[in-house]
């Protein structure tokens, strides 16, 4: 459950403030009787209360405490939690309470880049930004031995168990799980999540799980964005050889389907402005000649034939 939180005892500090002159006061008064009473008692009375006086103001002094906006003060007294002071301002506290201060003012820290294999099993590089602050000081200076360590540790998990779970393009996780499969055809069906593409709804997996493991140090997620993300250096030179490959197959597929149609038009309108029905022959060295001139990516040269198809 963690150390449950309670608020500490404190009064305003300027009533210290208003204490220390009256107790100065009254030491001088004392060492200033010391003269007036002959007798050794009175005279050691008079020592022992200036002494007194003297130690009052040392703990006054000792208890005062100053909290910024955004800041809190755990107390500790013989080993034993005693509460937090959130409030800012100037506080008198129990002097003899150790004291640890905790930002709670939001913290930007970057994680990574770390090198993990993805769902594919391709390695990758990747990191993020989390933002964070602490909610409880009492649970994140008592229930983890460094609540900054913590998050870091946390933060490298979480990162690593999400790039495990999702590949990083879906579609080379798709191929890589046919290859895998000894019958051939894939066997799962569905959109894949991946982690080039996965946006929002990766961001806020991986800000779910980290407020899931932050909550038992009593620290608040705000907010976690992957900053970073590419193939491993050993990879990336292959990679990317293959996703520029797969875009240009991708390129040519949809030129070709378009020119396959533009030709079926070109027939049909041939055919029916000429009153005929072409023959194969002639059909098949003009499908030739437009899929030459729609597909190829330079431009050509038109041959003019002044005799016939067959000489």
């Amino acid at each position: 459950m963690g150390t449950a939180e309670i608020k500490a005892r404190a009064i305003s500090g300027f009533v210290g403030i208003g204490a220390i002159p009256l107790l100065a006061l009254a030491g001088a008064i004392s060492l200033l009787s010391i003269q007036a009473d002959a007798s050794d008692s009175a005279a050691t009375t008079h020592i022992i209360g200036a002494g007194l006086c003297g130690g009052a103001i040392l703990l006054l002094l000792r208890a005062f405490i100053t909290l910024q906006p955004n800041e809190s003060a755990v107390l500790t007294f013989l080993g034993k939690y005693s509460g937090t002071l959130s409030q800012d301002g100037f506080w008198l506290v129990n002097p003899f309470a150790l004291r640890k201060r905790v930002t709670r003012r939001l913290v930007t820290q970057e994680i990574g880049p770390l090198k993990v294999n993805d769902a594919a099993g391709n390695p990758v590089e990747i990191g993020m930004v989390l933002t964070w602050r602490v909610a409880q000081a009492s649970r994140a200076v008592f229930d983890v031995e460094n609540y900054q360590a913590y998050v870091t540790a946390q933060g490298e998990t979480a990162l690593r168990s999400l790039a495990s779970r999702h590949p990083y393009d879906e579609e080379e996780y798709r191929h890589a799980l046919a290859e895998r499969q000894a019958d051939g055809p894939l066997r799962q069906e569905g959109a894949v999540l991946s982690l080039r593409d996965g946006g929002d709804r990766l961001t806020a997996t991986l800000a779910a799980d980290l407020r899931d493991r932050m909550e038992l140090a009593g620290l608040i997620v705000q907010e976690a964005r992957l900053s970073h993300l590419a193939y491993s250096p050993e990879i990336a030179a292959t990679m990317l050889r293959k996703q520029a490959a797969s875009a240009v197959i991708a390129a040519r597929r949809t030129i070709t389907s378009g020119a396959v149609a533009i030709v079926e038009q070109a027939l049909n309108e041939l055919e029916d402005r000429l009153g005929g029905v072409l023959d194969a022959e002639r059909k098949a060295a003009m499908i030739s000649n437009l899929l030459v001139v729609l597909v190829g990516d330079r431009d050509v040269t038109p041959v003019v034939n002044t005799g016939t198809l067959y000489s």
